[in-house]
């Protein structure tokens, strides 16, 4: 099945189905790694994306997905630096840093990261230190938001870390 009739065809169930389970279909993808091919489905949903969400669209989407030429089905949730593909992505991210990498270098330089701008009529628009960047969508291999972590973070992780070890080792035993 070509990636267009993956698109005709499939994702139209897979997003009825994404909306019957309160869940929303971020992207399907058909890719072959080495002599497999992957069907991979990304949903989420405002708070997160559980294992038990995965695990129950991936059983109900296997009959929908059956017409389907592939080795291995995943589904899984797109990640916090997922790739933006969509108007509705670029949307969503105007005003955070993102990472444009190009299939061709512009002066010498095929990764460019800034403050994104928008998307309209094909064109990402990103704020640099040296101005206002702008790449056409067919020039772009991946874009994706910059993920930052700060030491607040780390330490946020060491609390929960120390909260979970408190109540791990909490067993009443003394």
């Amino acid at each position: 099945m070509a990636q267009s009739d993956l698109t005709r065809v499939v994702e139209p169930a897979c997003r009825k189905l994404a909306e019957e389970q309160h869940v929303k279909l971020v992207d399907i993808e058909l890719a072959r790694e080495g002599a497999s091919r992957y069907l991979r489905i990304y949903i989420d949903k405002p708070d997160g994306i559980t294992l038990n969400d995965c695990e129950t669209y991936h059983r109900a989407v296997m009959p929908l997905v059956e017409r389907v030429d592939y080795d291995y089905l995943e589904v899984c949730s797109p990640g916090i630096d997922r790739p933006l593909k969509k108007q509705e992505d670029y949307d969503a991210h105007v005003g955070e840093q993102v990472e444009i990498h190009l299939y061709r270098p512009v002066d010498k330089c095929r990764r460019f990261e800034g403050e994104l701008l928008g998307l309209e009529e094909g064109v990402v628009r990103i704020a640099q230190g040296t101005g206002e960047m702008s790449f056409t969508l067919k020039d772009i291999s991946l874009c994706k938001p910059v993920i930052v972590i700060t030491e607040e973070d780390l330490a946020m992780d060491g609390e929960l870390e120390e909260d979970e070890e408190g109540e791990a080792s909490d067993d009443g035993q003394e």
